[in-house]
């Protein structure tokens, strides 16, 4: 068997062009653009490269794109007073602060993430919206799991009545993608660095989500013949090398589909930052 491969740029395409359109709709009704601001703090080459690709797709989609640069030795104080200031802006629509952040402000992330209005919660960090998510209330979700059910969706893959296995709790994909799963009916497991007979449970798997953040941990023998492989994992192996969790030319040759690293989902979160920021867009100058 020979997986079929799930382009993230022809996924990402499609969920651009629908934040395009719904962009156009809102300038045309409220004659403002979505926009999004972007703080970046300190300088480190990872963090500029993001926020770089965050503004270019602003520009593609028609966004208002504002990029706050500040110094590494920003105080907590000078972080949270930004934060203030644009979350009272009323052009910008989606806020977000590059993680992570500094040394000196490495103690404040919670804090910093708590102090984003979440209506303006982009990333969908905001405890209120984690807890609209687990509760099936509608609300900003975090891009990369966001983006991988966007997948599933446009690509057909059946998930109401699926067994899926997370491999992985983060907050900010593992536990996510759980919830989003089972919003669609899917029967989950989710499984973690101290879960036992791990293979056996993968196994198992109609949709296996791998996002463990270990290179090429999930091998041929932990798929199950068919199933959906998502490969959330970014492991950079030598200075121009990057590879997912999953081993990827022996998956493909188990697997029914499985997406690539890279070349898959990290191109959908990017997408569904824009979704997101469309979205929060939408909801705000809806109550004005």
């Amino acid at each position: 068997m020979s997986a079929k491969i799930l382009s993230g740029k022809v996924f990402a395409q499609q969920i651009k062009e629908a934040a395009v359109a719904k962009a156009k709709e809102i300038e045309a009704q409220y004659g403002v653009k979505p926009g999004l601001a972007v703080v970046l703090v300190g300088d480190d080459p990872a963090s500029q490269v993001y926020v770089r690709n965050k503004d270019k797709a602003c520009a593609q989609v028609g966004l208002h794109s504002e990029v706050v640069n500040l110094p590494a030795t920003t105080t907590r104080e000078e972080l949270l007073a930004t934060i203030d200031r644009l979350n009272a802006d009323p052009s910008i629509h989606g806020l977000l602060v590059q993680l992570p952040l500094p040394e000196g402000l490495r103690g404040c992330e919670k804090e910093v993430i708590n102090r984003i209005d979440p209506a303006k919660d982009v990333d969908g960090f905001h405890p209120i919206n984690v807890g609209r998510l687990v509760t099936g209330e509608p609300g900003l979700v975090s891009c990369t799991p966001a983006g991988c059910l966007r997948m599933l969706e446009l690509a057909g893959i059946p998930i109401d009545g699926k067994r899926a296995v997370v491999v992985g709790r983060s907050n900010i994909v593992g536990k996510p993608m759980a919830s989003l799963l089972m919003s669609r009916n899917a029967t989950v497991t989710v499984c973690h660095s101290h879960t036992r007979e791990l293979a056996a449970i993968t196994r198992e798997a109609d949709i296996l989500v791998a996002a463990i953040g270990k290179p090429k941990f999930i091998t041929a023998d932990m798929v199950k013949p068919g199933a959906t492989v998502i490969d959330v994992g970014i492991n950079r192996v030598a200075p121009h090398k990057l590879v997912g969790d999953v081993d990827f030319d022996a998956v493909s040759e188990v697997a029914g589909a499985v997406t690539p690293v890279p070349g898959g989902v990290g191109l959908l979160t990017v997408a569904m930052l824009m979704a997101n920021v469309v979205q929060a867009a939408e909801q705000q100058l809806a109550h004005k």
